[in-house]
């Protein structure tokens, strides 16, 4: 028992007290330290503690250190079962060797199985090459794994250190990815090569932090300044997901009233289809407490996508944003939505989606870069979901964009629309010059005959009760109503049971 005991007290001081504190003057935290934050406290179990590779050759043989620099295990988050695991930088720099990889292949199988969320804390300097094609290898499993867990549990990637090569394709391959400013970055190749390749001058932070990848490539979902955030963050997005795809989301107790009246959203959203305004706002007057967890916040602004609850239950909220691009539908948006639109019905989250659009973003750019394909991303995300759908429409909703923004075409359970709704096939602006177009050149007073056509137009076919007169809304509602209309939709919808064809998987536009 005194040998156990020691051998054990060994593997979880690390290498050196040395090591240690160099890992914390980068201002990082050691691997057991980034678990002690994330799981409720007393609640981490480890898995394959005194493991130890076998490799020899290059000095290994000589270096054989107990958990080969990776931790791996299971505990609690709010008192549900997660699993996770912990590149160790401080051995081998986090580097995967084939025992590293068996550990992470191990707990990866043990969370499907349990049917568990799982959280990799990455900080590792890639595949061990002292091991050769064996360490490359143990990529290939976690890949393999990744996809097989996909739209089965959560998986959520923090990054917390460099993620490079072959190795940032496990994050990408997660539902999350999360990244701390100036010590985590991810790239395929370094700064290195790309000097020797390109001649381009960039830092790593430059090519591949966090700020790049939140703002720009949109690979990262999250950035935060500092590890105690970021992991708190990890928790609180935990809270709002189920254990897996055969569960629900976890209901909790409320006191913001489900029939409380939000009077403030009757002067939020400008009558004038034209002036911008903060969707931020109207969504914090309709969720619990004003709280939501916005996913992507600062890539594809244009749209919102985010987690709340309502009435005490969680929702996937999509959303225009009139303040940024008018809220028009562009590749990034549809990209950002697409997926965050499978992801809730992969874990049965109900979708509401709030509708201020004037359309697709038109432009060269954009055609060139096949708006076409990345638009219907969307598009086949929204038929694909089986979960509870509703939409609704605040003010505008023009042309495709409108179709492919959930409308009840396509398959959204309950479609409403405020009082303020536009539903067209254009603006009336544009409608008027093409319908009226010889009229207009005609006139004497060409200007005034087009004013006077826009507002035949509007009182014609852009009325807010054209859509309720024809079926395309089930109702026009009370905006100061909405979160109780809103709550009692999704009451009726909470057993709502829908197959899809029998297939080994759709081909979903690339």
């Amino acid at each position: 028992m005194v040998e156990l005991h020691s051998l054990r007290e060994a593997a979880r001081r690390g290498p050196s007290d040395r090591a240690t504190e160099a890992q914390h003057a980068k201002g990082k935290l050691t691997a057991r330290e980034r678990i002690a934050l994330l799981l409720d406290e007393g609640s981490f179990t480890e898995v394959e503690q005194l493991r130890r590779h076998r490799a020899t050759g290059f000095g290994l043989e000589n270096k054989k250190p107990y958990t080969d620099g990776v931790i791996t295990g299971w505990g609690t988050v709010e008192g549900r079962t997660v699993f996770v695991y912990a590149h160790d930088f401080r051995i081998f720099g986090g580097a995967l060797g084939e025992a590293h990889a068996t550990k992470i292949h191990k707990i990866m199988d043990m969370a499907i199985a349990a049917g568990a969320p799982l959280v990799s804390l990455n900080d590792g300097a890639g595949a061990r090459i002292q091991e050769g094609v064996s360490a490359l290898a143990g990529y290939g499993g976690i890949f393999q794994r990744n996809t097989k867990a996909s739209g089965v549990i959560p998986q959520i990637s923090v990054m917390l250190g460099p993620c490079a090569g072959g190795a940032a394709y496990s994050p990408a391959l997660t539902d999350f990815v999360f990244m701390v400013r100036d010590t985590s970055q991810m790239f395929i190749t370094g700064p290195d090569v790309v000097r020797a390749v390109t001649g381009e001058e960039i830092t790593q932070n430059g090519l591949g932090g966090a700020d790049v990848h939140a703002e720009t490539s949109g690979v990262a979902h999250f950035a935060y300044d500092d590890e105690e955030i970021c992991i708190s963050e990890v928790r609180y997005l935990i809270s709002m997901l189920p254990s897996n795809n055969r569960e629900n989301p976890p209901a909790h107790e409320t006191s913001d009233p489900a029939d409380r009246r939000g009077e403030v959203l009757l002067d939020l959203v400008p009558a004038d289809g034209n002036r911008p305004y903060a969707m931020h706002k109207v969504i914090e007057e309709l969720v619990d407490d004003g709280d939501y967890l916005e996913i992507h916040e600062r890539w594809a602004r244009n749209i919102i996508c985010a987690l709340a609850r309502m009435d005490g239950r969680v929702v996937g909220i999509v959303a225009n944003q009139p303040a940024h691009l008018a809220g028009v539908l562009d590749i990034e948006a549809s990209e950002k939505s697409a997926r965050f639109v499978q992801m809730c019905d992969a874990f049965n989250i109900p979708i509401i989606t709030l509708l201020d659009v004037p359309g697709f973003l038109p432009g060269v750019d954009q055609e060139h870069g096949g708006i076409i394909r990345h638009g219907a991303k969307l598009l086949y995300a929204y038929c694909n979901a089986t979960v509870p759908r509703i939409s609704l429409i605040l003010r505008k909703a023009y042309g495709g964009a409108y179709i492919v923004m959930d409308s009840q075409s396509i398959g959204a359970d309950i479609t409403y629309a405020w009082p303020t709704n536009e539903i067209a096939v254009m603006g009336a602006e544009g409608a008027a010059n093409v319908i009226f177009r010889k009229q207009i050149a005609d006139a004497e007073d060409p200007e005034a005959m087009r004013a006077r056509m826009v507002k035949e137009y509007k009182s014609e076919l852009m009325h807010p009760y054209y859509a309720a007169e024809r079926g395309l809304v089930d109702d026009v509602i009370d905006p100061t109503e909405t979160r109780a209309v809103l709550i009692s939709a999704l009451a009726m919808l909470s057993t709502k049971h829908a197959d899809l064809p029998s297939r080994k998987h759709g081909n979903p536009p690339q």
